[in-house]
């Protein structure tokens, strides 16, 4: 990528990008200097050094302080790659660990401005274990409540990537950026470039958005407003009805009408009920479903809800994993959730099984059951099994008048009880899936027409 590319601005570059007129306000940690030549005795790393400094203006790798994004103030970070590829040492674990420590004390979002090559060979396992002291602070910083989002810039490579950058809750890059856990010098000579760029790691579920430059101060201040820290905040609000379709008379009538390819599906609900939505992309496993979209929003009243929603489609282990990962982290930032359920049922094909359906529907429970913030379940469409349960609020599910909601597909049901195709309608009838049913039994709290 070329040096004058966006991705390769500088430190502070970056930061007066997003900072504008608003300002940055630089810290820095206690002086702590090195032995001649670092911890290693490497012969001519101070002098590598004291070419770097005046040639990017900077004393280290890393700049931090805090300053505004938009209308919200934060914890900036930024590395700079001008000084030994932005690699970390130990001057500057100091400054990252300050800069997470400000952001605790502060109660202030933590948002990180990666580009770095990895960890500083010139301080062998000194350099190293920096790492540990990364992820230990990020570790008081989520217990805190608080949020972390990294923007990837080219590069982001080695022990960076899998702190910094990757160990964040959201995780936006700059197009055409290098980012993975191998370097360019250190990745086998035929590996597909592609893997290794901002654009490959979206498309594996690594990273939530590749932003460009312009769009980026916008996307975060939105993101910032999103993830708060917040006070106290009420249970997201039920969507409107995106149909008039009456109550239906019979279980297949209910069937049918929640199978009608005109239906309202899960993208008519949410471009309704949010203002700004700000999708979370990917399992962070290698994986993304694109039938079930997950993320953060803004209502027009500027109240932020997480929400998972279903698409229609079976639901794949990437799927529930990503919603596991999204309601986890709204919890954690005392976030509201809605979820829209809307799947025939989880994936079952041989790959889905490879992939860990159950472990993945598993997890899914898990994350709605130890929620401690308000979840709102709204079924719009197919309520199929235990693939749809799985993102079902317990005591507060609500359904459409289409759809429908049971523990097995009719005609399964009618095959599992070896009964011929003709009887299908019966045994809906049987299995009381319709909304008004659902009612009656105490699994919905209201339909909503």
């Amino acid at each position: 990528m070329p040096a004058d590319s966006p991705a390769r601005a500088t430190a502070r570059e970056t930061i007066a990008l997003l900072t504008g007129a608003a300002g940055f306000t630089e810290h820095r940690p206690p002086s702590h200097p090195l032995p001649p030549d670092g911890p290693l005795g490497w012969a001519g790393y101070d002098a590598a050094r004291e070419r770097a400094g005046p040639r990017t203006g900077e004393e280290e790798s890393v700049v931090y302080g805090t300053g505004v994004v938009g209308d919200r103030a934060c914890v900036l970070l930024a590395f700079e790659f001008g000084f030994l590829g932005g690699s970390l040492g130990r001057l500057t674990g100091d400054r990252l660990a300050a800069a997470y420590e400000l952001a605790l004390t502060r109660r202030l979002p933590l948002l990180a401005l990666v580009a770095t090559g990895g960890s500083r060979m010139q301080e062998g396992m000194v350099a190293l274990t920096q790492l540990q002291r990364v992820a230990a602070a990020s570790t008081r910083l989520r217990a805190a409540g608080l949020p972390q989002i990294a923007v990837v810039r080219d590069p982001t490579t080695g022990g960076g990537w899998a702190t910094v950058g990757a160990g964040a809750d959201v995780v936006l890059a700059l197009p055409g950026a290098q980012v993975g856990f191998a370097g360019s010098r250190v990745r086998p000579a035929d590996a597909d470039p592609h893997a290794y760029s901002a654009e490959g790691q979206f498309a594996a579920g690594q990273v939530d958005a590749v932003v460009p430059p312009g769009e980026l101060a916008r996307a975060l201040t939105h993101w910032l407003r999103a993830l708060g820290p917040h006070g106290a905040l009420p249970a997201a609000p039920l969507p409107r009805a995106r149909s008039a379709a009456r109550l239906p008379e019979t279980g297949r009538e209910a069937v049918a009408a929640a199978r009608d390819p005109r239906r309202p599906r899960a993208e008519a609900y949410l471009a309704d009920y949010f203002g700004v939505r700000l999708p979370l992309h990917g399992d962070r496993c290698g994986g993304a479903d694109p039938g079930l979209l997950c993320g953060f929003g803004l209502r027009a009243d500027g109240l932020p809800v997480a929400y998972v929603a279903q698409c229609g489609t079976p639901t794949r282990p990437a799927g529930y994993r990503a919603a596991a990962r999204t309601i986890r982290l709204a919890d954690r930032l005392g976030v509201p959730v809605l979820t829209l359920v809307d799947t025939p049922g989880a994936a079952n094909d041989a790959e889905a099984e490879r992939a860990g359906a159950g472990a993945a529907i598993a997890d899914a429970f898990a994350a709605v059951a130890e929620a401690r913030v308000p979840v709102t379940t709204l079924v719009i469409g197919e309520g199929g099994s235990g693939g749809a349960l799985a993102l079902a609020a317990p005591d507060n599910t609500h359904v459409t008048a289409d759809s429908y909601f049971s523990v097995i597909a009719p005609e399964l049901a009618a095959a599992i009880l070896k009964r011929p195709p003709s009887e299908t309608g019966a045994t809906a009838d049987q299995l009381r899936l319709r909304p008004q049913d659902l009612l009656e039994l105490g699994f919905a709290r209201s339909i909503v027409s």
